[in-house]
């Protein structure tokens, strides 16, 4: 099924709560693959929902449709010289689909921000309303259209990375941000992990104002490893920290600076995991910062591949590390698991969500039942099979 506008969203739930059907959305198909495949439901396919409806550059706010493709939505930002400063990403590359064809509502309900988050916060900080259809067969709308809006209850929050489990979203409206006007790209090559860290803690937490700092593992980006560190801001100020930070390293550390198509290639890579093997499960692991060298060091084979993104706090470890095994070390250390790509079989019994404690749980199963109380919307992909828990 196909809609065109917000009225057919509506008759298709109501039509599935009276025929008791169960529905999975679906965008640009660029996360289809991340969970077990839904064979009980019906597919509905959001693109018909297209266009940028209102976009005020000297306002800094965009509106468009959910369907709307995240290239157009890119190009229309660059031509204002603007971004949407969480730097959203599109892993359509990580599972064989071309680049672009991501949606912005498949954007804000995965909720993937990119390494600019640790100054710019993440999709969720970026969202200031929307509209959409709840598994009650009812359109309703929640945040607004401008930047200071605090009425209400903060729904944009809580549907943003809902992965479609509460709403199927036909609208957004996002802040947007002036681009910056000169971008540096820097790296030191062979650190071992727990060395990358110990920098990595140094730059951030001096007044560097480094937008990006990442650690790419060896065998990943290039046969050494690679910590990259990233300026943005107006030439000078960039030239002056730039000079800061050469004074945090040690004597015989030297930057490697990044020519623009170098630094391209690297974010490219970054976006679609193209940097890590295929020919293994890949995870999606939240860690405190100061614990994953450690976890590394317990869960990383020789042949096993990884990069570490500060600014969000996630490690991706291409591994056949014994699934359980992980999700008990990650949760140790105060972190969680998911299971970002893996074959069907894996998939299937494995929930893709790390599991949630006892409270947890109830309380997102409570959540979950005031949006879609029939259980419309198909979230079985995300479960596992039952022995799996």
């Amino acid at each position: 099924m196909r809609p065109c506008d917000e009225n057919e969203v509506v008759e298709i739930v109501r039509a599935a709560m009276a025929q008791s059907r169960r529905l999975q959305w679906c965008g640009g198909g660029s996360k289809r693959d991340i969970g077990a495949a839904e064979e009980d439901s019906a597919l509905v396919d959001l693109r018909g929902l297209q266009g940028i409806i209102d976009y005020d550059p000297s306002e800094l706010v965009l509106t468009v449709r959910a369907g709307t493709p995240w290239a157009e939505i890119e190009r229309a930002l660059a031509a204002e010289r603007q971004m949407l400063a969480c730097e959203p990403l599109d892993v359509a590359g990580c599972f064989g689909r071309s680049p672009g064809e991501m949606t912005m509502g498949g954007l804000v309900a995965s909720g993937l921000s990119g390494p600019r988050r640790v100054v710019a916060g993440s999709v969720r900080d970026h969202v200031l309303g929307f509209r959409a259809v709840s598994g009650r067969g009812e359109l309703f709308v929640g945040g607004g259209k401008v930047v200071k809006n605090v009425t209400g209850y903060d729904l944009p929050k809580l549907l943003t990375g809902s992965w479609g489990r509460l709403a199927a979203l036909t609208e957004v409206t996002l802040k947007v941000l002036p681009a910056p006007e000169t971008v540096c790209v820097v790296a030191l090559q062979g650190l071992e992990a727990a060395q990358a860290w110990q920098f990595l803690a140094r730059v951030l937490g001096s007044s560097v104002g480094a937008t990006a700092a990442l650690h790419f593992g060896p065998g990943t980006a290039r046969a050494e490893s690679l910590t990259v560190i990233r300026l943005e801001g107006f030439e000078p100020s960039v030239a002056a920290r730039l000079q800061g930070l050469h004074g945090l390293l040690a004597p015989h550390q030297a930057l490697l600076t990044l020519s623009d198509s170098q630094r391209s290639a690297l974010w490219a890579s970054l976006a679609s995991l193209d940097v890590l093997p295929r020919d293994r499960p890949i995870w999606r692991l939240s860690v405190p910062a100061r614990r994953c060298s450690q976890l590394l060091a317990e869960l990383a084979a020789g042949d096993d591949r990884w990069l570490f993104d500060w600014g969000g706090a996630l490690c991706w470890l291409a591994s056949h590390v014994e699934p359980e095994r992980l999700r008990d070390a990650v949760a140790a250390v105060g972190g969680h698991a998911m299971l970002w790509r893996a074959d069907a079989p894996l998939r299937r019994r494995l929930p893709t969500f790390h599991p949630l404690s006892a409270a947890l749980g109830a309380l997102e199963e409570r959540v979950r039942s005031q949006f879609d109380p029939l259980g419309v919307f198909a979230t079985s992909r995300f479960a596992g099979s039952v022995d799996a828990h």
